[in-house]
């Protein structure tokens, strides 16, 4: 009997937990003023033939607050990797010099700092709607387990509570993480 509640309470926590990952992964992509390596993290370049992902083919390093530097691995990269960046959907201009790959982080404007925080909160919003998916689904497996009576009434209803704290305490930390970025954002 437990066993079921337990194991739907493990199921909602880890997925509520993956939905907070990807956030937070959807956030550390979004550009805030100063340069981090990480920022280009999602970018794929062609590489003989197959899309790889930047950091597999060079290494990113911050040249300054407000640059980085890419030098790949194989020297005759740098153009792919220029043309990447550039089709990237960042708004970045990167610039060849010589092996390395130069990423000058323009500033943000106050406009575009704007439109990054809406971003952010709307990146925000489908996080908590994929966290209360999974507080529906708990909910559904509980009543479920209720009508094949694995469960009694009341376990039924002390596992519902737990799965809407479950819920409670992911929420928080995405309305933290996102507070976070936006304050992040507006810094100048």
């Amino acid at each position: 009997m437990q066993d079921v509640i337990s194991k739907i309470n493990q199921d909602a926590e880890a997925r509520m937990a993956k939905s907070v990952e990807a956030l937070r992964l959807a956030l550390d992509k979004v550009r805030t003023g100063r340069a981090h390596a990480g920022l280009l993290d999602h970018i794929q370049v062609e590489y003989y033939g197959s899309r790889t992902p930047l950091n597999q083919v060079a290494n990113i390093a911050v040249a300054d607050a407000r640059a980085l530097a890419v030098t790949p691995f194989d020297k005759s990269m740098a153009q792919a990797i220029e043309k990447a960046i550039q089709e990237s959907g960042l708004g970045l201009n990167p610039v060849v010099a010589g092996h390395t790959v130069r990423v000058p982080l323009p500033v943000l404007t106050e406009e575009r700092r704007k439109e990054l925080g809406k971003a952010v909160r709307n990146e925000g919003e489908e996080a908590k709607i994929a966290i209360r998916n999974v507080r529906r689904d708990g909910i559904t497996h509980l009543k479920e387990a209720l009508k094949k009576k694995e469960i009694s009434e009341d376990d039924e209803k002390r596992a519902h509570d737990v799965v809407q704290k479950l819920t409670d305490r992911f929420t928080a930390e995405v309305d933290k993480l996102v507070v976070a970025k936006d304050r992040d954002l507006m810094a100048i």
